[in-house]
Formats: C-alpha cells, sequence, structure tokens
C-alpha cells in the first residue's frame, strides 16, 4: 500500500454505546473509491485527499463497499483499507465498513477486525456465489451479529447476488437485535419493498437508500435515514438531501433531474466505477481513472460525453 500513513488499528475495548452509534447513523454516507497507483497498490495519500474531499462538501461518514473494490483486493489489502478508511475518516464521522464473505468464518473475521480497527458499523452483502435460503442467511447475519457489539447493516445487495432477501428474514433479525441492525435495500422494486420493510417492522427499521440517489427522492418519502451514493457527486447528493428535509420541491426537482440522468448511465458495478473515477479525475481529486483488472465495463468517447454534460448541468443545479 504505497503512503507515508501508517495503518494501524483505533479500536477499543470498550463496549459502544449503541444507541448514540446508531442514532450517528444517519444523512449521506458516500462509498469511498479505492484509488490505485501506478503498480496496482492503494494510494493512501490520494484516498486521504478524497476523503477531506467529500467532508469538505458536509458529508455524515463514509462506507468501504462494492464500488470500494474491495473483492478486487486481497484479504491483507481489504483489513490494511479498513485500516487507513477509519484512521483518516474517523476523526470527522462515523466509518463504515464492508464485511461480506463467501463464508460466515470469514465474514466473521473482517467484521471484528473493522470494530478493532474503529469502524462505526459493519455492512453486508450475503454471499454472491451461491443462492441460500432464508434460515442460512438468517445464520449468516446472526453470527456477525454475535460477532462484534457495534451495528450491522443487511445489504441487500440483489443486483450482484441475484436473489432478493426475504422481508419477513429482515424483519425477523430486527425483532432480535434491535437497533444493532439497519438495512441497504437494493432489491427491486425499491420504493414498494421498502415500504414492505417499513410495515413489517412498525417503522422502526432504519434504512439507507443505496441506489447512487436515483431513488433517493421516492426513497425519503419513505422514511429513510441516509443514503450511501457514490463520492463523485457527493455535493450534490447532500444538496438533495438538505432540499428533502427543507421541503424545497423547486430545489429538488433541479437537482434530482441531472442526477438521476447520470446515476442512469451506470448499469453495473463495473460501470459504477468507471463513472465514479472519470469524475473524480475531472474535479481533481484523483490523479487516475486506474482500475483494477479484469474488469467489464469501460468508458466509451460518447458515454464519456455524455456523463460529462450530465455532470455539468447537475452542477449548475446543486450550486
Amino acid at each position: 500500500m504505497a503512503s507515508r500513513h501508517q495503518a494501524r488499528p483505533g479500536g477499543s475495548s470498550k463496549r459502544p454505546n449503541i444507541a448514540a452509534v446508531t442514532s450517528d447513523l444517519a444523512g449521506v454516507f458516500p462509498v469511498f473509491q479505492t484509488p490505485f497507483a501506478d503498480d496496482d497498490s492503494v494510494d493512501a495519500d490520494v484516498l486521504e485527499t478524497e476523503i477531506e474531499w467529500m467532508y469538505g462538501h458536509g458529508i455524515d461518514g463514509i462506507v468501504m463497499a462494492m464500488v470500494s473494490e474491495v473483492i478486487r483486493l486481497s484479504d491483507t489489502e481489504r483489513r490494511e483499507l479498513a485500516e487507513l478508511a477509519c484512521q483518516l475518516g474517523g476523526p470527522h464521522g462515523p466509518v463504515v465498513v464492508s464485511v461480506g464473505a463467501e463464508s460466515t468464518p470469514v465474514a466473521v473475521g473482517l467484521a471484528q477486525h473493522a470494530e478493532e480497527a474503529g469502524a462505526a458499523a459493519v455492512m453486508a452483502i450475503p454471499p454472491m456465489s451461491v443462492a441460500v435460503a432464508d434460515d442460512e442467511l438468517l445464520g449468516y447475519y446472526r453470527a456477525l451479529l454475535d460477532a462484534i457489539d457495534i451495528p450491522v447493516i443487511v445489504q441487500d445487495a440483489s443486483g450482484y447476488v441475484g436473489r432478493p432477501m426475504s422481508i419477513r428474514m429482515q424483519a425477523d433479525l430486527l425483532d432480535a437485535y434491535s437497533d444493532r441492525v439497519l438495512f441497504k435495500p437494493e432489491a427491486t422494486p425499491i420504493g414498494p419493498r421498502l415500504t414492505e420493510l417499513r410495515e413489517a417492522t412498525g417503522g422502526a427499521a432504519r434504512v439507507f437508500e443505496g441506489s447512487g440517489g436515483i431513488s433517493l427522492v421516492d426513497s425519503y418519502k419513505r422514511g429513510i435515514v441516509g443514503t450511501m451514493p457514490g463520492a463523485e457527486v457527493c455535493w450534490a447528493i447532500v444538496a438533495l438531501w438538505r432540499a428533502l428535509a427543507a421541503g424545497d420541491q423547486e430545489r429538488i426537482d433541479a437537482v434530482n433531474g441531472p442526477l438521476s440522468s447520470l446515476i442512469s448511465l451506470q448499469t453495473s458495478l463495473d460501470s459504477f466505477i468507471a463513472v465514479e473515477k472519470h469524475l473524480l479525475v475531472r474535479q481533481g481529486v484523483f490523479a487516475s481513472a486506474r482500475v483494477r483488472g479484469p474488469v467489464g465495463y469501460r468508458l466509451d468517447p460518447e458515454t464519456a460525453a455524455e456523463v460529462d454534460r450530465l455532470f455539468d448541468l447537475l452542477g449548475a443545479a446543486a450550486g
């Protein structure tokens, strides 16, 4: 990992005040992009620049997750990146670390490491290589919750794993673990399923929107507590979030139009990564849009031109 920084755990053996931690898990929590140097090592100095830049735009916390390219990292790199995110982001706000894995013991190990490193919460997708029944998923998430004291965000990453989680299973987790469980539902149709989760939990489920922002306006009306977009237009998401909180419909409409059009161009994990890194380079946050290969999507000139056009419209709308 190329950097002047020395990543080190910053955890504590003191049991966290879960109610306080959970209340802090709200607002705009961008998933940071991982910058890579020419030798494919993680460039921690650029990551520091990215985190400082995001907080300069008024975000509430950061997340290390799928578009951080965690599945392209070795186990050692993944742990080092979690430590670095906590070291650099922790002084500013809560850090959420993705710990989903193909087996329960690996996920538990990553979760325990994240807690020791100082994460405020962990987030976990289900295994990606196999579709599992509700009882298996329930056991997977129970093992995570039993292994650590900090909250667990259940990410229904159906776009990656292909099978939506049942609402009943998610509600059962909340019944068993109360405010230590939060949710990031991504299964379609997002709006109706979000409402179904809300109704199944008597309104108790704390939910983060996870569509990159394209469903933020609709999801906000259904009672979400926050959103986890990409880093590249976090300033626009902050503007939209504040407009939603203020009930400023004119500003909501002005920002949501170009934002939704921009996000609609991102139809896969690799397309999200490509567009987000392209725009971080354009804004001077990254020097390179390098992605670890093999990759399934690269920006062609026509798409890049449309991305830039919509970005300009969004910048004008968001101010």
